[in-house]
């Protein structure tokens, strides 16, 4: 593609990779081009496949994964929201089903909670995943940017094409007399080999430093734990072993991270 890096990236962010956008130059094409894609071949071969007769319900829902990408939920949370607004039925089989059909889709992918300690899947909520951030991006007239959560679903998808088992990690505080769960955005796992990796765009002061990290010290094992971030220019390797890596190097370094 050539021009500088960041820029790319940038552009990555908006519009996704979808190979035919390289033939395409003004804002304009790019975006027309991928609402088409979205609602031409996504959305109808969904409904035709399926049969799908609510349309409205499988639009409402498109607008609710596109809003809340890297946000935990389940077909409860989902069918309460779509009821309150439409003031109708939804039932938790329907929102199931086409959750369903978008992930058979490949439109979306579903990462579930997984215990590092207990060594267990929890039954829900998961998160939700586009495979394509430029899908997520058209579906909302690009114009919910919000970077923080774009770059989370963008390592989601990078490190599942990089044939790696993503979940979503959970590890217990029992610090102090409590026991709070707290989340590890990814535990990524290939064979035997694992590691820890959150993903936060910025670490502007200490208190946020404080948050992306506290949960990767709770892992207290001996695998790699990684923080993926948009404000430091390369990768080093902090006084507690936690090693901060730039976006950019992470998603055009493949052996960057091999644990």
């Amino acid at each position: 593609m050539g021009g500088d890096r960041r820029d790319n990236f940038e552009q990555y962010l908006i519009y996704g990779g979808m190979p035919y956008l390289l033939n395409l130059h003004s804002i304009r094409q790019k975006q027309d081009y991928l609402q088409s894609l979205f609602r031409e071949v996504y959305i109808k071969d969904i409904i035709e496949y399926n049969g799908i007769e609510r349309q409205d319900i499988l639009d409402d829902m498109l607008d609710f994964f596109s809003s809340s990408v890297g946000s935990l939920t389940n077909a409860t949370k989902i069918v309460n929201a779509l009821n309150s607004v439409k003031h109708a039925s939804v039932s938790n089989n329907t929102v199931s089903a086409y959750i369903g059909f978008m992930i058979d889709a490949f439109l979306i992918y579903e990462a579930r909670r997984y215990d590092i300690k207990g060594k267990s899947y929890f039954e829900y909520p998961n998160k939700y995943y586009y495979t394509d951030i430029g899908l997520r991006n058209a579906r909302l007239q690009f114009r919910q940017i919000d970077p923080g959560h774009m770059m989370e679903n963008i390592i989601y998808m990078e490190l599942i094409r990089r044939g790696y088992a993503v979940d979503v990690g959970v590890v217990t505080d029992r610090r102090n007399g409590q026991k709070k769960q707290k989340e590890i955005d990814f535990a990524v796992n290939q064979g035997d080999k694992r590691m820890y990796i959150q993903s936060a765009w910025q670490m502007a002061n200490l208190a946020k430093e404080n948050t992306e990290m506290d949960s990767l010290k709770l892992t207290n094992d001996f695998f790699k734990r990684i923080i993926i971030r948009s404000d430091i220019p390369g990768m080093m390797t902090d006084n507690q072993g936690i090693i901060h890596c730039n976006i950019i190097d992470f998603l055009l370094r493949e052996d960057l991270l091999i644990p």
